[in-house]
């Protein structure tokens, strides 16, 4: 099993950037696909970007377009994403999880979450 610790997030204004990151433990990471996912208060996890195995495809919530990427790097046992241009609404705890890839459909897999890190954007 991959555990997996989110860091990076923090309180930047409306139109500043953050870079997350989440490291990996355990040999089996380079064969699961990767998503970033995030919970606002009150409302249900979304899924924000997703990346498959070896970093050939992406795929992203329309609400981040354009602005957040998600990257990846194997031998590093590490997911980033780089998020751009962010808005209030990107207020969240932020969460990586491996997925099963299917572009902005991807579902988690199994049912712990880490800890997240916390994205606060203020206008």
């Amino acid at each position: 099993q991959v555990q997996l610790v989110e860091s990076g997030g923090g309180l930047v204004q409306a139109g500043g950037s953050l870079r997350l990151s989440c490291a990996a433990s355990g040999r089996t990471f380079s064969i699961y696909a990767m998503g970033w996912f995030r919970q606002a208060p009150g409302k249900e996890r979304e899924f924000v970007a997703g990346i498959t195995q070896s970093g050939a495809r992406t795929s992203y919530a329309d609400s981040v377009k354009g602005r957040f990427t998600i990257s990846r790097d194997n031998a590093k046992n590490t997911v980033a994403l780089q998020m751009n241009s962010l808005k209030p609404e990107d207020t969240a705890v932020y969460y990586c999880k491996p997925i099963v890839y299917s572009g902005s459909y991807s579902t988690p897999i199994g049912d712990y979450w880490g800890q997240g890190t916390q994205v606060t954007v203020s206008s």
